[in-house]
C-alpha cells in the first residue's frame, strides 16, 4: 500500500492563511481513507506574591502536553484517540516518569457511527459534553488563557477530566446543532476524601456509597442555534475565537442531570441521595468589524448548579453563576503577528457560606500564527466574600501543530 502525505482543503478558522487545515496520512489517492494527527503544548510560567513562605513566587509549568488522531477508512465511521498529560510542574515529576507521577492517560477513546449527512452515534470515552459552550471548549484555541474552570462543572465529580465514559448522539436539524450523551458516573470522585455528617453539606459519592443501580448514570446535553455562519461539528471542540475568520452568532442551551449523585445524612446519620442538575443558557459572538482585519470575539453564559444542599468544593457549588469575556483583534492582516487583548469576568453565589465569589481577568494574545503560535499574558484576580483578592501573572507559549 502506498502512502501519500497530502493537505486537505483551505480552512483559516485558526487564524492563519499558513496552515490550509494540517497534514493527514492517506491511504488513497483520493485522501477519503486517512489518518490525521494534531499536537499541541502549552507552557507556563505564574508570578504570585500570594503564597506560603516557603513557596517559590515564580513557578514553571507544562499545562498541556497532548496528542490527538482520528481515522476513517470511509465516512460511515471513525475512530479517535486523544491522550496526553496536565499541569506537569515541579511537585509532580517523577525521577524515572514512572508511578504515581505519570500522569500520561486517555483522555479522549470514542468509536464513532454515521447514521445519515446530518447525525451520527457514538460510544466511548467522549467529550461531547452538556451545559454550555464552554464545558464542550476546544484547548487549542482558547482566547483567554484558559478555560472558565466552573464550567467544566462536573470535572473529577462525575466524569474523568471532564469526559465521561458512555455513549452520545449528535447533529443538526437545520441551523440547530444538538449533542446529548447517556453516561456512567465514576465511583471515585474529587470528593472521596470527605464523609457525610448530620445535617452537614452534600457529598459527591453517590454511586460510590449508594451503589451504581441508584446512582451510577448521568445524562446530559447541549443545543446551540447558529444565526449566521455554522461551525463544524465533526468533532466536539468548540472554538475560543475565530480571529476574524467567520461571523457567528449562536445562542445555546444546556443541562446535566446525575440520579442520586450526591448523599446527605439527616440528624440521626441517615443517608439519602440527591439528584445534581445543572443548567445553562449561552450566547457567542464572533465577527470581523471591517476591511482593516480587526474582530471582536464576546461570550456570555449564566449557569444554575444545584449540587445538593449546600456543596461548596473548590470551584464547585450550588448556586448560581455568570461568565463573559470580550476580546478585539487589532486590525492587520493574518500573515503578520496579530495583538487581542481581552478581559474576563466570573461572579459565583455559593449557597454553603450565603456569599459570592468573583474573578477577573485582564489579558492579550500574542498570536504569531494564529493559534498554533502565540503568547498569552494573563492577570486575574480571585476573591471570596469580603476576603483579600488573589492575584496571578501568567505567561504562556503555545504551540499547535
Amino acid at each position: 500500500m502506498t502512502l501519500f502525505l497530502l493537505v486537505v482543503p483551505k480552512s483559516f478558522s485558526q487564524g492563519n492563511t499558513e496552515y490550509t487545515g494540517g497534514y493527514k496520512v492517506s491511504f488513497n489517492e483520493d485522501g477519503t481513507k486517512y489518518l490525521r494527527i494534531i499536537a499541541w503544548g502549552q507552557f507556563w510560567a505564574q508570578y504570585s506574591d500570594d503564597v506560603p513562605e516557603d513557596a517559590s513566587n515564580l513557578n514553571l509549568s507544562v499545562r498541556r502536553a497532548r496528542i490527538l488522531t482520528y481515522t476513517q477508512l470511509n465516512k460511515k465511521f471513525l475512530i479517535l484517540t486523544h491522550f496526553g498529560l496536565n499541569s506537569l510542574n515541579g511537585s509532580n515529576l517523577s525521577p524515572t516518569g514512572k508511578g504515581e507521577s505519570a500522569q500520561l492517560f486517555f483522555h479522549d477513546f470514542w468509536g464513532e457511527w454515521t447514521l445519515s449527512k446530518n447525525a451520527a452515534v457514538g460510544a466511548g470515552l467522549h467529550y461531547w459534553n452538556g451545559i454550555s459552550r464552554l464545558n464542550n471548549s476546544s484547548t487549542l484555541n482558547f482566547m483567554t488563557l484558559d478555560n472558565n474552570r466552573p464550567s467544566w462543572a462536573v470535572l473529577g465529580l462525575s466524569d474523568q477530566f471532564a469526559r465521561h465514559l458512555g455513549v452520545y448522539a449528535k447533529g443538526k436539524v437545520g441551523r440547530l446543532q444538538y449533542r446529548v450523551s447517556y453516561n456512567e458516573a465514576i465511583t471515585n470522585t474529587l470528593d472521596s476524601g470527605n464523609d457525610p455528617t448530620p445535617n452537614g453539606r452534600a457529598v459527591y459519592r453517590g454511586r460510590e456509597l449508594l451503589g451504581a443501580g441508584e446512582a451510577g448514570k448521568v445524562v446530559q446535553g447541549y443545543f446551540d442555534y447558529h444565526f449566521l455562519d455554522e461551525e463544524s461539528n465533526f468533532l466536539p471542540y468548540k472554538v475560543g475565537s475565530y480571529l476574524g475568520t467567520k461571523r457567528i452568532f449562536n445562542l445555546g442551551a444546556g443541562f446535566l442531570n446525575h440520579r442520586n449523585g450526591v448523599v446527605v445524612m439527616d440528624e440521626v446519620g441517615n443517608m439519602e441521595g440527591e439528584d445534581v442538575n445543572i443548567f445553562a443558557v449561552d450566547a457567542f459572538y464572533d465577527a470581523p468589524l471591517g476591511e482593516d482585519g480587526s474582530a471582536i470575539t464576546a461570550y456570555a453564559v449564566y449557569q444554575n448548579n444545584d449540587y445538593g444542599r449546600n456543596f461548596n468544593l473548590g470551584p464547585y457549588g450550588t448556586g448560581n453563576m455568570v461568565y463573559g469575556h470580550v476580546g478585539y483583534l487589532v486590525p492587520g492582516p493574518n500573515t503578520k503577528s496579530r495583538l487581542q487583548p481581552y478581559l474576563s469576568y466570573q461572579t459565583r453565589t455559593i449557597d454553603a457560606i450565603d456569599d459570592n465569589t468573583t474573578r477577573w481577568g485582564v489579558g492579550a494574545n500574542l498570536y504569531m500564527t494564529g493559534h498554533h503560535s502565540k503568547l498569552t499574558l494573563e492577570y486575574a484576580n480571585s476573591k471570596v466574600g469580603n476576603a483579600d483578592g488573589m492575584g496571578m501573572i501568567t505567561l504562556q507559549a503555545h504551540i499547535y501543530l
